[in-house]
């Protein structure tokens, strides 16, 4: 209801409202404001969930403050804690040639397209047709030109329902280019330390080889001499055959993981050089200065978790809005002209029409009620899952941060018995030398030294692999300048 309460100087005042009316006509516009309000409020999508990640505060297994303790390792190059520029290399190589990488980052450029024409949607449709009708008793024919256009508005929160959905599918394509770096640079380097590992493998377990048949020879001299039971050469023997035997199982790995390395950078074959035998990588000084809530913006898959629930927040949003009525702006424009009559003046007749178009669900409302109802509950999931994959990102760390300390425990341990009966090969060859020991003390001696750098090389390599696990867990990958996520990695925030 409008009210008139301006003089109009070219005709005489309007009589005065009823005091009754008046009090009416103010109310109904008093209405207009909370009506307005409403109908935006319902055009508005809804407000996210409250994800509330269960993070601790600190990490329980985390090392403590040291005095020689180096700068924290950077999450973006933390491999260079190993201190091997040949790794750093093969890690760049792998980054530039990588073909599932390569293919997550066309996903995502691909999913950006989408997200940025994602609401194109709701822009006016223009249809244009030609028809030819003629009267059934053919004293007339008609040739029509028909323009059709529709404008349907995104009201009841359909908008910011589409917009959720692309830029969730965003977001899951960002989180997919940031695991598949992730992944990469740890399957790098862990490939490089069992590459090097199995190669020191080799290397001993040729040289127990080599000190058993030194044993045997000696063995034999003895029995030729009778000095020695012949149940002690077929021992000696056997040994010998399980020794070159056992050298197949690294010669195997070095194979594999060569082929699997080649794999990883992109290529048919693995380069020469890394079939030459190197040094095992070991692990250098390093301390964690990363904290649990750093997850939520380097962990690959609690990112997709959260970018899923975006997405099923704007798929609530759309089902809102499908049991709502459709409104929409419509014009349309018939222009026809009798071709039968007019045969020199081709001039014909237009139809014009503009209005609102108005789609109200009646007899499937029922299930899109339910489908409303099910994406609610299927919010709630996303939300849940959200919730676990925060929960399974601090147990993949705080088991990895255990693992490493146990192993370097392990590590040390190793060492110290290697180093212990290294010592005592050198004692036994000294006094080899002074006719006190014989060459067969030697060589057990120096089998046994063997054996323990033999637990060495698995006990640093089992090191080495949870510090790789541990920065996994902590979404560790090299993240170069730029602003495009198919090459940096880095992960756009959802927004609602």
């Amino acid at each position: 209801m409008l009210c008139a309460c301006r003089e109009s100087p070219l005709r005489p005042p309007a009589p005065s409202l009823p005091p009754v009316a008046r009090r009416r006509c103010l109310r109904s516009l008093r209405l207009w404001p909370a009506l307005a309000a409403a109908l935006l409020a319902a055009c508005t999508a809804l407000p996210l969930p409250e994800l509330k990640p269960p993070l601790p505060p600190a990490w329980r297994n985390a090392p403590g403050p040291s005095a020689g303790q180096p700068p924290a390792p950077d999450l973006h190059d933390w491999w260079r804690a190993f201190d091997d520029p040949q790794l750093a290399a093969l890690v760049d190589r792998a980054l530039a040639g990588n073909l599932d990488l390569a293919q997550a980052a066309e996903r995502f450029r691909a999913s950006r397209l989408l997200e940025r024409h994602a609401m194109d949607k709701y822009r006016p449709e223009l249809k244009a047709d030609t028809n030819d009708v003629i009267n059934p008793d053919t004293t007339a024919s008609y040739f029509i030109v028909g323009f059709d256009a529709l404008w349907e508005l995104p009201l009841f929160g359909a908008a910011g329902g589409t917009h959720r959905i692309a830029r969730g599918d965003l977001d899951a394509a960002a989180a997919d280019v940031r695991s598949a770096r992730v992944s990469l640079v740890a399957e790098v380097v862990r490939c490089w330390i069992e590459l090097r590992s199995a190669q020191r493998q080799e290397q001993l377990l040729a040289a127990i080889r080599d000190a058993d048949a030194r044993r045997l020879q000696l063995l034999q001299v003895r029995g030729k001499l009778q000095l020695a039971a012949p149940e002690a050469l077929a021992a000696a023997e056997a040994r010998l055959a399980q020794d070159e035997g056992a050298l197949s199982a690294p010669r195997q790995a070095i194979n594999a993981i060569a082929q699997q390395l080649a794999v990883l950078l992109g290529q048919a074959e693995p380069d020469p050089a890394w079939l030459q035998p190197g040094a095992q990588p070991r692990l250098g000084p390093w301390k964690l200065a990363s904290v649990p809530a750093d997850l939520l913006r380097t962990q690959p898959r609690i990112a997709q978790a959260e970018a899923d629930v975006l997405r099923a927040a704007g798929e609530l949003d759309i089902s809102r809005a499908e049991i709502l009525p459709h409104i929409g702006i419509g014009t349309s424009l018939q222009w026809s002209v009798n071709i039968a009559r007019n045969h020199r003046a081709r001039t014909g007749e237009g139809i014009f029409s503009l209005g609102p178009v108005i789609d109200i669900p009646l007899f499937d409302w029922g299930q899109r009620v339910a489908r409303k109802h099910a994406n609610d509950h299927q919010l709630r999931a996303a939300v849940l899952a959200y919730r676990q994959a925060v929960l399974q990102g601090v147990a993949e760390t705080e088991t990895a941060l255990g693992d490493l300390h146990q192993l370097g425990l392990r590590e040390t341990a190793a060492k110290q018995a290697a180093d212990a009966l290294g010592r005592g090969v050198a004692a036994v060859r000294e006094r080899a030398t002074l006719k006190l020991a014989s060459g067969l003390d030697v060589q057990d001696n120096l089998v046994e030294q063997q054996r323990a750098e033999l637990e060495l090389v698995s006990a640093r390599a089992a090191h080495d692999l949870a510090y790789v696990a541990l920065y996994k867990a902590l979404g560790g990958a090299p993240l170069p300048p730029g602003d495009d996520p198919a090459t940096t990695g880095q992960l756009p925030r959802s927004t609602p």
